[in-house]
């Protein structure tokens, strides 16, 4: 299967997105000449002072895109965590970013390879931008997850000794989900840790790609077109959302009650399948669950808003989930941060609840302050 980068696809999403974001508060074709100005003044400078922690800022090494095959993405920023990230922070108003490898990261590299790899990761992290811009980035650990015993371990090491956050996994994980039972080393020292585990997409394996995106026409495989649909168009938002129910349903919850989830992407498409996952998920579990289905959305699951400023998906997001769940994100460099932050100064939200969505919950979750 080639390689395809976000970066393209993302840019164009975001133009779209931001458009459709404003458009909800933009000022309406019936408004005189004069209210138009003062009201698109008013959304641009509504909130300016609001501080930002970014919850979903990717980062990568040239050792790691050689890995992955994916050198073309040099050129994105992604393994520039210096001058240049720091600047784009300080103009869009952004106080800490939580840094996390890019999919997929070292989670397909077996044996002590993979271990040693994930190690390195996370102390260069710690060695280089931790060090040199204290206070402005955090991590989430990068794990070696085709050994789950040193994966756990990592993961202790990497919270107890450096201040990580939690861990970041990738998608499927060869050809498992996190609710395999060979993953329970890594499930349970998470909830021990008192650290969430946040879920991001990762590529399909080749079977599935195969099957559901290369029918393409040749033209659209020229231009990776069906490379796009089954990642970052489509595909991989899908298959967080099945990730997720599959650890309800599988009882990975009940097993591990206080472990927590953040997934990304303005819920990765969970709002809009809310009310019809949880009327017919809620019918075939109610004899297998400790709790009512739905429940486990509401007391283990985490949302940020990353790569989609759009007020309607907020919106959506907010009906059916607490705004105490929910943290603001950009995922840089594949979305602009400050386009990002602009949007959300500009969402007509209680200031409080504002507040809670930039940095108080993401203040609250990992035990960090501004």
């Amino acid at each position: 299967m080639k390689s395809i980068g976000r970066r393209g696809f993302l840019a164009a999403a975001t133009a779209v997105g931001v458009g459709a974001g404003l458009s909800t508060h933009a000022i309406a074709s019936t408004t005189s000449d004069n209210e138009a100005a003062d009201q698109t003044t008013d959304v641009f400078l509504r909130d300016r002072d609001l501080p930002f922690i970014g919850t979903e800022e990717t980062f990568s090494t040239r050792e790691l895109m050689v890995l992955n095959d994916r050198l073309f993405l040099e050129d994105t920023g992604l393994a520039e965590l210096g001058p240049r990230r720091m600047a784009a922070m300080n103009e869009a108003g952004i106080n800490i970013q939580i840094l996390s490898a890019h999919t997929p990261g070292v989670q397909n590299v077996p044996g002590q390879k993979g271990i040693d790899f994930a190690y390195r990761l996370n102390k260069m992290l710690v060695e280089g931008p931790m060090a040199t811009y204290p206070g402005r980035f955090k991590a989430f650990a990068t794990l070696p997850l085709q050994n789950p015993v040193a994966s756990a371990n990592e993961l202790e090491r990497a919270v107890k000794e450096d201040g990580f956050l939690g861990c970041l996994t990738n998608g499927i994980i060869g050809k498992k989900f996190l609710d395999h039972p060979d993953f329970e080393p890594v499930l349970a020292r998470a909830e021990a840790l008192n650290v969430p585990i946040y879920i991001h997409p990762g590529l399909p394996p080749d079977e599935v790609f195969q099957i559901y995106y290369s029918n393409m026409r040749p033209e659209y495989q020229k231009e990776f077109q069906d490379q796009v649909l089954s990642i970052s168009a489509y595909g991989w938002h899908q298959e967080v959302v099945t990730q997720c129910v599959r650890m309800i349903t599988s009882g990975v919850f009940d097993r591990f009650p206080k472990l927590q989830i953040i997934i990304g992407h303005m819920g990765e498409g969970l709002p809009f399948f809310y009310r019809r996952i949880v009327e017919k998920m809620s019918e075939v579990t109610e004899s297998t669950l400790k709790k009512p289905f739905k429940q486990y959305f509401h007391d283990n699951f985490w949302f940020t808003t990353s790569a989609f400023p759009q007020d309607e998906l907020l919106d959506l997001l907010l009906i059916y989930f607490s705004v105490d769940r929910v943290m603001f994100a950009t995922d840089y460099p594949f979305a602009n941060m400050k386009t990002q932050t602009d949007w959300f100064r500009a969402v007509r939200l209680p200031r409080e609840d504002k507040e809670k969505i930039a940095y108080r919950n993401a203040e609250k979750l990992f035990g960090i302050k501004l």
